[in-house]
């Protein structure tokens, strides 16, 4: 386990499938899925910025079955 300060996404209550995201030292950000929290994928800051700009904009909707 890692000494982050991983944080839930609010989307995700109580269900035990969560989004985690944790910063460290170095100014990456680190995401990772509850249910494997082994399984970690390092962003820098501007880009996981823009992933969330993107995302609440709709830009991932065609993804959708």
């Amino acid at each position: 386990m890692s000494t982050y300060n991983w944080r839930k996404s609010s989307y995700s209550g109580n269900a035990g499938n969560c989004v985690n995201i944790g910063a460290d030292g170095n100014g990456w950000v680190h995401i990772r899925e509850s249910d494997a929290p082994d399984v970690k994928l390092a962003v820098a800051p501007a880009t996981f910025r823009a992933f969330i700009r993107a995302a609440k904009t709709g830009e991932f909707e065609h993804l959708s079955p």
